[in-house]
């Protein structure tokens, strides 16, 4: 809704004090000084103003009238204000014990404690399925895990919150520097500074899911890397049989510096999680 947008309040007040409160016709020129060329024509298309004669007039001048003078008698803070987003204690854990599986990655002593107690699942799983079927079936798992997470935590509407007040902003900043109104600049240019905090609420909001995601990928990537790099592949798992390259190892960098068995976990990876969102229509 037009209402809504601050900026476009601003260009509507403007339209209702030059046209004497929506009785008199006017025309772009009347208010080019005032106006974007793009509120203008917002204003024609969603049918504020309508075509009367040799210009245009405001459809319903009572009714826009009142409405902004609703809007004005609001609290400006109840319109502006987004409710501070926050992680509960379990989420901070969750981000807590992320960290420390990350540190995986570096400590082989760490890895090992993972990746052996992850070992009394998986083990006999490897001692039936070849071992490129092992990161099939674990990319799909972990593909469904972090899409049903993503599903389920991720806050759409504190993002379309945070989202739609740093485009109104922005919009209100164009429209001021295209009529040249430095006092709206020095106003919208304040109020960008007090809502810096958006961009961190908004990566809050975002990283959450990820979070507890990472709970399940991180010592699924561990293992496989404990598996290949500690020496824990079975005799036949020797690699696989790629296009060009051939027949590779597992340990055989494959794209750049990576080794073949984490390409083949990152295809089967995005592969997977793209059928499972479509097939469950999560919304990304």
């Amino acid at each position: 809704m037009l209402l809504t947008d601050p900026s476009m309040q601003e260009a509507i007040s403007v339209i209702l004090e030059r046209s004497n409160d929506g009785r008199e016709e006017l025309e772009w020129s009347d208010v080019s000084d005032a106006l974007s060329s793009a509120q203008w024509g917002r204003l024609i298309e969603q049918e504020v103003l309508v075509s009367a004669g040799a210009g245009f007039t405001v459809a319903e001048p009572e009714g826009v009238r009142a409405r902004l003078e609703t809007d004005d008698r609001r609290p400006s803070s109840n319109r502006e204000t987004i409710e501070p987003y926050r992680w509960s204690a379990l989420d901070k854990a969750a981000g807590a014990t992320a960290v420390a599986l990350f540190a995986g990655y570096w400590s082989p002593q760490l890895r090992d404690v993972v990746a052996s107690t992850e070992s009394v699942v998986l083990g006999p799983i490897t001692e039936i399925i070849p071992f490129y079927g092992i990161i099939v079936l674990l990319s799909i798992a972990t593909g469904l895990y972090s899409t049903v997470l993503q599903s389920r935590l991720t806050d759409h509407e504190k993002i379309q919150q945070y989202t739609q007040r740093m485009e109104a902003l922005q919009n209100r900043k164009q429209a001021a520097e295209e009529r040249g109104d430095d006092e709206a600049l020095k106003q919208i240019r304040q109020e960008q500074r007090e809502a810096a905090g958006d961009q961190l609420g908004l990566l809050k909001v975002k990283f959450r899911p990820m979070v507890w995601t990472m709970l399940v990928t991180i010592p699924v990537f561990l293992w496989l890397r404990w598996k290949v790099n500690g020496g824990h592949l079975g005799a036949g798992q020797t690699g696989l049989v790629v296009p060009l390259a051939g027949h590779v190892t597992w340990q055989q960098s494959l794209v750049g510096p990576m080794s073949t068995w984490i390409v083949w976990y990152f295809l089967c990876s995005m592969a997977s999680r793209q059928i499972i969102q479509k097939t469950l229509g999560v919304q990304r």
